[in-house]
């Protein structure tokens, strides 16, 4: 049955969605299904493939169900993002993100990981696959780093 309606299902998905990419992966899902329930195929040739479209737009609707809710997901945490950090981030934190952005991108990590994620250095140096030793020294550096650029800026701050 794959081999005889495949081809007119992939028109179906592609005259539907546009992108082929999108509309090989319904047709997959559609045989996954077809597959699954092999029991259930009419004899009949002919509804035996109205069947099989039917089971195809049931997969096409659940794919755009699904679209939309992460879509309205999407939207409702972006909304919840931007009104959490403009309420929290006050713009002092322009200068420790201008510091941060100074560092190497493993120690920026690092300080991330510990300040903002909550991990201890043994979790991180896990996490980042690196010795525990390597962590603490670059923790460390990473540090004093930021305390020197976030002293330099406000000195230069104050002199204006």
């Amino acid at each position: 049955m794959a081999e005889r309606l495949g081809p007119d299902l992939l028109n179906y998905f592609v005259r539907r969605v546009g992108d082929p990419a999108d509309a090989a992966d319904l047709l997959g899902d559609t045989l996954l299904v077809i597959c699954r329930r092999s029991r259930s195929i009419p004899e009949d040739a002919d509804e035996a493939r109205l069947w099989a479209f039917g089971v195809a737009r049931k997969t096409l609707a659940g794919r755009r169900r699904t679209i939309r809710r992460r879509t309205a997901l999407q939207e409702r945490l972006r909304a919840e993002l931007t009104s959490a950090r403009s309420s929290a981030e006050p713009a002092s934190n322009d200068a420790l993100h201008a510091a941060l952005a100074n560092l190497d991108p493993l120690d920026r990590e690092i300080i991330r990981l510990v300040h903002w994620e909550g991990f201890a250095q043994e979790e991180v140096a896990t996490t980042l696959k690196r010795p525990a030793g390597t962590i603490r020294s670059r923790y460390t550096r990473a540090r004093a780093a930021l305390r020197t650029q976030l002293g330099e800026l406000r000195t230069g701050a104050e002199r204006r």
